[in-house]
């Protein structure tokens, strides 16, 4: 499980992932929790509520793990140019 955050580029794509499923879960819940909230149900509407909540959030930790990839991938290329093994 570790060795999978050990490599930047795959964190990066990760990172990616997040921020854009984070995106699409707050466009939905915002269309389907204040747009379309006379044609949901209440277990539907709380659903649509809480992807409004959960979508802020996936963003907030992609965009976390997209800076920590970078700046891993900056230091990489910071230590390969002084001829450090990384």
């Amino acid at each position: 499980m570790y060795d999978f955050f050990e490599n930047p580029h795959r964190v990066l794509k990760l990172s990616h992932l997040l921020l854009i499923g984070g995106l699409m879960m707050l466009l939905v819940g915002i269309i389907l929790a204040y747009g379309c909230e006379a044609y949901l149900k209440l277990p539907e509407l709380i659903g649509a509520h809480a992807m409004t909540i959960l979508g802020p959030t996936a963003i907030k930790l992609g965009y976390v793990m997209r800076l920590l990839a970078f700046n891993r991938l900056r230091l990489d290329g910071i230590a390969q140019g002084y001829g450090v093994a990384v």
